[in-house]
């Protein structure tokens, strides 16, 4: 499946060692390198955690083709009502090549 309709719009992605970024998908390729603008990496804290969940701006961010695991649109209504600050949860593991 190509990415080419998510150029513009504003997408999820995870990546093999388990970040979670979301912005605006700004170009793709057929190996699935992506460049985004307006990045941000969402870390989520366990539950156990004291500190807050946070949303650290990245900016402009390349993410190699070998490196994405999943992208998937954001639906931004829903998203604009989240406090992510607030939210927690497991830590997403890596993925392992073999």
């Amino acid at each position: 499946m190509s990415l080419q309709p998510y150029v513009n719009k504003k997408v999820l992605v995870l990546t093999t060692d388990g970040r979670t970024l979301t912005g605006t998908l700004l170009s793709c390729d057929q190996v699935t390198n992506l460049v985004l603008t307006e990045t941000v990496e969402r870390v989520i804290q366990p539950s156990d955690s004291e500190k807050q969940s946070e949303e650290a701006p990245q900016g402009l961010y390349l993410i190699r083709g070998e490196h994405v695991a999943v992208c998937g649109l954001i639906d931004e209504e829903l998203d604009a009502q989240i406090d992510w600050a607030q939210v927690r949860g497991n830590v997403i593991g890596g993925i392992k090549h073999v």
